[in-house]
């Protein structure tokens, strides 16, 4: 049980963190949709994941507390192959989208912490995002690691932040992190 403060106490029960699953798609893009608006689809980190698929055994949800199992979402987080400019491949965070009504109440820091725990544990290097780095610092991420990286298209470089799991593998780099082809299969197995 975790608290949430929205004018009076209240408790809510913090599901879960399960697997997602192909009946999920719709309702993960709904929620996107949502959290983010129209423009989403324009933005830099969006046409980076543009025709490739995400991470399959990085892709998790957090059902409704009120509907679990019904292929709807109350969060979800996905991740994406990003190839560093020394070749290997790390994972791009996001989205991360979570119900309007559900926001702090701990749903997307469960998501995160999973989902980078998972990210560690099959290997990747690290993990890099475009987000609020305020928010994103309680993980571990920086945006002094990125300061020799950058994305194919316009990004507001204190927003590009990366998570070392390997030391170094970030920060001794320059160049640009590109998306990896669609038929390539090594995402998945790093």
């Amino acid at each position: 049980m975790i608290g949430r403060d929205d004018g009076e106490t209240s408790m809510i029960k913090l599901l879960d963190v399960v697997a997602e699953r192909p009946s999920h798609g719709a309702a993960i893009e709904r929620l996107n949709d949502r959290a983010f608006g129209p423009n989403r689809l324009t933005k830099t980190a969006y046409r980076f994941r543009d025709g490739i698929p995400p991470i399959a055994p990085l892709g998790f949800v957090i059902e409704p507390p009120d509907a679990p199992g019904s292929g709807e979402v109350a969060a979800s987080i996905r991740f994406w192959p990003a190839v560093l400019p020394d070749g290997s491949v790390s994972a791009l965070l996001g989205p991360i989208a979570v119900q309007s009504d559900l926001r702090g109440t701990g749903y997307g820091s469960r998501l995160i912490h999973h989902g980078l725990m998972r990210a560690r544990a099959l290997g990747y290097p690290a993990v890099v995002l475009v987000g609020d780095r305020p928010y994103y610092v309680q993980f571990g991420f920086s945006a002094e690691l990125m300061d020799g990286l950058r994305l194919p298209g316009p990004v507001d470089r204190s927003r590009l932040l990366g998570l070392e799991f390997t030391a170094g593998v970030l920060d001794h780099q320059a160049g640009l992190i590109r998306p990896m082809a669609a038929d390539n299969s090594q995402a998945s197995r790093v």
